[in-house]
């Protein structure tokens, strides 16, 4: 069996750069609809007295309720993407892909432990993340809580070769 590269930092920062792109693009979209929906509820002036259309949108439900949606929106991505196929668009275009260290295929629910890994990860000056340039197996803390690794594709013939030891 051929042993696979193991995807190293850069690249995969490349790749989680492609993807955080893609999701800034989604929460903009998603942002613009709700202050439509906020700008086509509320009219510019109450009876001549009250809140604009701008003051709407920095009331602090409307905020917390933005961003609790951009928090679900990148859950649903990372845990659909990798739980499905193993690769997140970033990833597939930089030819990674993330397994278990078992070998075993990925599931969802290692998918989600993996997300919420993240977020362990990107604690403090996310030395979760800073922790695969040091690794010997080029794994960061949300690799180590999930017990999955990122390899690099051997795309020659087709298939996903790897072995870990």
């Amino acid at each position: 069996m051929i042993e696979n590269r193991l995807g190293g930092f850069w690249r995969r920062a490349v790749a989680y750069g492609i993807d955080k792109i893609i999701l800034h693009v989604i929460c903009i979209l998603l942002l613009l609809s709700g202050v439509l929906a906020i700008g086509l509820s509320f009219p510019a002036y109450h009876h001549g007295r009250g809140r604009g259309l701008f003051d709407s949108i920095l009331d602090g439900r409307f905020l917390v309720f933005y961003y609790a949606t951009t928090v679900f929106v990148n859950m649903i991505y990372f845990t659909w993407f990798h739980g499905a196929t193993g690769q997140t668009p970033g990833k597939i275009l930089l030819g990674l892909r993330v397994v278990q260290t078992t070998g075993d295929p990925m599931t969802f629910g290692v998918a989600f432990l993996r997300w919420v890994g993240y977020i362990i990860s990107a604690a403090g000056i996310c030395l979760g993340f800073i922790w695969i340039i040091f690794d010997r197996k080029k794994q960061g803390w949300h690799d180590k809580i999930a017990g999955t690794v990122v390899i690099r594709e051997d795309r020659r013939n087709g298939k996903v070769q790897y072995s870990f030891g």
